[in-house]
């Protein structure tokens, strides 16, 4: 009952914020209320019409921001989502800001202990009360580490990330309510279903469930550090395993600056725009694992101007891209590359999937229009999150679904796109890329991995030959002990289908004669095979006769 009244409260509060800012007939078709809240009934309409003078995508960031936490960090997560939502709705959700009252220091203290089981001061030589940072899912706090290395022990500086105590419950309550409110509105407000609701919540679940599990961005942090082994020019925090949990996640102090820092203390943004378009290619293309949120919050500078080293750091959401992704991924920036516009038609294609027929030559056309906008110009004059954008919402027209994780790869480029501009004005991305992808692409076609490929294709070759004979064992199986059945709705189908049965049954005796005929030679029986292989083809003429009637 509590968690009704809850629930009842909450959705009241979304109400009222919806007619806060002129949405109050989705509120009203999707049920929420039948008419406006107090809070809103109460504005003076001046106000009303000051809330509403904005923008509609403005408002509706203004909307998730007045929701909260949760709401805010959907906003964060669907601005991945191009493919669905117009451009400048991207545009008004990457300006969401994570502004959240910090935790008392109390609060952060019991969650640490309850989590790892033992009091702050065993754990750590040093816990700063003070919060380096407070977001919607967790906190920060700079602290001391007591390490041992080969025996030696010594004083190590570390964040640690505290999960904000009953985020959980809050964010499995609101996406119970999101779930909900999603089919209402597309059942209510039909035009709202060119932007997916539910196919949004979706995404968001996915997306949060994972950040609420501090376990699996150590597991992150530790393979973005295995992929980079050896490579001087980039870094990824140490995880502390000993007193890391799925609500706690000590980490490795970074003592650099952020990127904007950096260039005043000396350090070249040029090289340093260069350097962090070939880690995220590298992440990508050779990988298949990339930070999917490379924003400058998340890059820390290290080492020296002679020397930089660039640290990535809030490894929680990243994308993945498998083998046959990642080929398709580079077949579309050979063929923007050789400014082929309908290879990118078709490349892109390939990357997706169609969720109804679709009028190739019609599609083609749309993104050849699309793609020559850009594949005319000179590489270093062409925006890839503009080219990304278009193809995306190009495919998107005719029905064509874009996997998230290609969806993420155009985010992270847009991303480091933005920031190398920053950098270095003339940065030309895709010639930035350009060596590293040549790179890849000979070790695509080279001999090993064109030898991989076919021992591949044999094995899975010599292993439909081995399960065949079991499948047609089967059927024959089936087929002796009358289980072979067709089933249908339309009496003259049903007939056909009948006459189609009998004549797959046919055929198939027939095989199998010839297949003991061929045993029994075998076997030195010639007079037996000789008179089951002459059945086998009698039958088998027969049911050619049948067929061609």
């Amino acid at each position: 009952m509590l968690a009704l009244v809850r629930d009842i409260g909450r959705l009241r509060e979304i109400s009222t914020v919806l007619f806060r800012h002129g949405f109050g007939e989705i509120a009203t078709r999707a049920g929420l209320l039948h008419g406006p809240p107090d809070a809103a009934a109460a504005e003076s309409p001046a106000e009303q019409s000051a809330r509403r003078s904005g923008a509609t995508f403005e408002r509706i960031r203004l909307v998730l921001q007045d929701l909260g936490p949760s709401f805010i960090k959907l906003g964060q997560i669907v601005s991945t989502r191009a493919d669905l939502l117009p451009a400048g709705l991207i545009t008004e959700l990457k300006k969401l800001q994570e502004e959240v009252p910090p935790v008392p220091f109390a609060a952060v203290r019991d969650e640490v202990e309850a989590s790892l089981g033992a009091p702050l001061g065993e754990l750590f030589v040093r816990f700063d009360e003070q919060f380096l940072g407070a977001a919607s899912i967790a906190q920060v706090h700079r602290a001391t580490l007591r390490v041992t290395r080969d025996g030696v022990e010594s004083e190590q500086e570390v964040v640690v990330k505290v999960q904000r105590p009953g985020v959980a419950e809050t964010v499995a309550r609101d996406l119970d309510l999101l779930r909900r409110l999603a089919a209402a509105v597309e059942r209510a407000v039909p035009e709202t279903r060119l932007y997916s609701p539910r196919a949004l919540v979706e995404h968001f679940e996915r997306a949060i469930t994972t950040e609420l599990n501090f376990t699996i961005e150590a597991e992150h942090a530790e393979r973005f550090a295995h992929n980079f082994a050896g490579l001087p020019g980039v870094r990824f925090p140490q995880v502390y395993r000993h007193v890391s949990s799925r609500q706690v996640l000590v980490l490795e102090y970074f003592a650099g600056c952020k990127v904007s820092a950096a260039v005043a203390q000396g350090f070249g943004g040029p090289q340093l725009a260069r350097q962090a378009v070939g880690v995220v290619v590298k992440m990508i293309f050779e990988d298949g694992f990339f930070h999917a949120d490379p924003h400058p919050g998340n890059i820390i500078i290290l080492g020296t101007p002679a020397a930089p080293v660039i640290g990535l750091i809030d490894l929680g959401m990243v994308g993945r891209l498998g083998p046959e992704l990642r080929d398709r991924t580079l077949d579309l920036l050979v063929a923007a590359a050789r400014k082929d516009s309908y290879a990118v038609a078709d490349a892109l294609y390939a990357i997706g999937r169609p969720t109804t027929k679709v009028d190739l030559t019609a599609y083609r056309t749309e993104v050849a229009l699309l793609a020559e906008k850009y594949l005319g110009r000179p590489l270093k004059e062409i925006e890839v999150a503009a080219l990304v954008r278009d193809l995306v919402q190009g495919a998107s027209k005719f029905a064509i679904e874009i996997p998230p994780d290609f969806l993420l790869v155009g985010k992270a480029l847009m991303t480091i796109e933005g920031i190398g501009k920053q950098l270095d004005p003339e940065l030309d991305v895709l010639g930035e890329a350009a060596p590293h992808v040549l790179a890849l692409i000979q070790k695509r076609y080279s001999p090993q991995r064109l030898g991989n490929d076919l021992l591949r294709g044999l094995q899975q070759l010599g292993r439909a030959g081995y399960d065949l004979p079991l499948h047609l064992r089967e059927v024959l199986d089936d087929l002796r002990l009358g289980r072979l059945t067709l089933r249908t709705t339309d009496p003259e189908l049903g007939r056909a289908a009948a006459r189609l049965g009998q004549r797959l049954a046919g055929g198939l005796l027939a095989a199998a004669l010839c297949l003991c005929a061929t045993l029994l030679f075998n076997a030195q029986h010639p007079l037996p095979a000789y008179i089951l292989f002459t059945l086998g083809m009698l039958l088998g003429a027969w049911q050619l006769r049948g067929a061609t009637v």
